[in-house]
């Protein structure tokens, strides 16, 4: 990959990372289009944490670029101002407010002013108030909306951490292992709930359940020894003679 970095949302270049000795990251290179949903795929180790530890500023990397919007250069900028671009993330484990209800929970992840928010004195108006109502639909949640975060199944718990990183107007989202503990009727419907947010946001995906990875539907990039490996379809990379090799067996 060489040149100027092209009008896409993501562009990582030449990116290296090393601990101790270690290349966690090797010369990776990656590009996600605005608009896009991308499967990101790979056995333990090949780099897809830190690939994610890399965009939202969790870790430097040591050379390679790393550009958001085609100019905003996320070397330079520490993980809350990476937040406020619009780049979230979803770790594997759901971490949501388990003593407070599904709708104080999207309340709180509403973008704005956190802190007028806890105010006792803040009332949502009817702009957040459709918002929250959205967003409680998309994640299959309104008729939980006064439940305890802590009493919704995993699966549940997953969805209202994903509406939650959606109150925060992002334009990125980082999803890790969603699917992960899900049954196989919250898999479906996680991955039409990603379908739907992948209408007007771009989605990255890192994923085990190949099954999964098949009802998205969408180009799927196979990371091995901290580089890509294989890009393409499901199927194209299902058939690639490395990819078989190294991560799906024969």
């Amino acid at each position: 990959m060489n040149g100027t970095a092209p009008q896409s949302l993501l562009y990582l270049d030449g990116v290296t990372v090393s601990f101790e000795g270690f290349r966690a990251l090797n010369k990776l290179s990656l590009v996600v289009e605005a608009g896009e949903m991308r499967a990101i795929i790979g056995p333990n180790g090949a780099g897809k944490t830190t690939m994610m530890d890399v965009v939202t500023g969790k870790t430097r990397p040591d050379q390679g670029d790393v550009l958001f919007g085609g100019d905003i250069d996320l070397t330079k900028l520490d993980e809350t101002e990476i937040a406020r671009l619009g780049i979230g993330r979803k770790f594997q484990k759901p971490t949501v407010f388990e003593n407070h209800t599904v709708i104080d929970n999207l309340t709180l992840a509403l973008a704005g002013d956190r802190r007028a928010r806890a105010a006792a004195f803040w009332h949502e108006d009817a702009e957040e108030s459709a918002r929250l109502d959205e967003i409680l639909g998309i994640v299959r949640l309104g008729e939980h909306r006064d439940r305890l975060a802590g009493r919704l199944s995993h699966g549940q718990k997953q969805w209202l951490e994903i509406g939650m990183l959606l109150a925060q107007e992002p334009r990125l989202l980082l999803v890790d292992e969603p699917a992960a503990g899900m049954t196989d009727a919250e898999t479906k419907q996680t991955a039409e709930l990603l379908r739907q947010i992948n209408r007007d946001r771009t989605v990255i995906v890192v994923e085990h359940d190949m099954s999964f990875v098949r009802e998205l539907g969408v180009r799927v990039t196979v990371l091995h020894e901290g580089s890509v490996l294989a890009e393409g379809s499901l199927d194209q990379v299902s058939a690639d003679e490395r990819v078989i090799e190294v991560y799906l067996g024969r």
